[in-house]
């Protein structure tokens, strides 16, 4: 159920400008690269994933929101900010990151996708009609489109039958 739960619902969204909203906490807490980063410093783990968005936005063009929860604000200032083409969002004082995206699919219904893999949030972005994709299937998503056909460094190779090895080969031992 949970699975079904965080597939993509997307829309078609050919004739409409898709506006990307980031539930920026589940998405690091999410990665495994994000969130070890995330446990060393927040305000690292924050700046990876807004270096990384930045990048995908210049790659696809989408506008990109990402909303984080404002206690861990630095100070009120920086309620909200925009960094090199995206925005970033903190949540007042006395409000959740998950209020102030559920307020934004509700006015963006159709044109928003939002990365979450909070089924709450999921579930309310649904019935408004704003799409959804988990936040794990969206870090892959990025990664496909800053690293093209590297696959994670994974990528298959055809079989030549070599196998990599360190083993030499030849004899162990050399007559004196």
């Amino acid at each position: 159920m949970l699975r079904d739960s965080l597939q993509p619902n997307l829309v078609n969204f050919t004739a409409m400008p898709l506006h990307i909203i980031v539930d920026g906490y589940n998405v690091i807490r999410q990665s495994e690269q994000l969130h070890i980063i995330d446990l060393r410093d927040m305000q690292e783990g924050r700046e990876t994933l807004q270096d990384m968005l930045v990048e995908y936005r210049k790659r696809k063009g989408h506008p990109i929101t990402i909303v984080f929860d404002g206690t861990y604000a630095l100070s009120l200032d920086t309620q909200c900010q925009r960094f090199r083409g995206i925005n970033i969002l903190f949540s007042r004082h006395g409000e959740t990151a998950d209020t102030v995206i559920k307020r934004m699919a509700a006015r963006e219904k159709e044109r928003a996708l939002v990365v979450s893999s909070d089924r709450d949030i999921v579930s309310f972005v649904r019935s408004v009609g704003s799409a959804t994709i988990g936040s794990r299937a969206f870090e892959e998503k990025v990664f496909q489109a800053l690293y093209p056909g590297e696959n994670g460094g994974m990528e298959d190779s055809p079989d030549t039958g070599w196998i990599p090895t360190t083993r030499k080969k030849g004899p162990s031992r050399r007559l004196s």
